[in-house]
């Protein structure tokens, strides 16, 4: 069964750091997009960053800078480090990948379960 599987988040103060951990698991052929996205309270779920195959990265305009996404594909891992985060960043952090599962099939869309930031003194 295949699975994303976050893990890293938890509560840190304003100005502090967290890493984030997204590990794809199961019948994989290809991951094509890894990436991250959050969804605070009463709100939508936006992009935070994604990253290809190819490491080629995009980021939601607000977080540049303070965010880093990169993969480790021998590993099917994805890593979000967000520093100097703000209580704003609080929200639960989806981790997504575009991936397909045999050879010649259609990509599909997969989410993890959520990890919750929180950033409060």
């Amino acid at each position: 069964q295949l699975q994303l599987v976050e893990s890293g988040g938890g509560l840190v103060q304003p100005g502090g750091s967290l890493r984030l951990s997204c590990a794809a698991s199961g019948s994989i052929f290809t991951i094509y997009h890894m990436g991250w996205y959050r969804q605070a309270p009463e709100k939508q779920r936006e992009l935070v960053a994604t990253i290809t195959s190819g490491d080629s990265t995009n980021y939601a305009d607000s977080l540049k800078g303070r965010f880093t996404i990169s993969r480790d594909n021998a590993k099917n891992t994805v890593y979000l480090q967000m520093n100097s985060l703000k209580p704003e960043d609080t929200a639960v952090y989806y981790c997504n990948a575009v991936l397909n599962t045999k050879r010649w099939s259609t990509p599909n869309n997969y989410w993890g379960q959520g990890t919750q930031v929180t950033v409060s003194s």
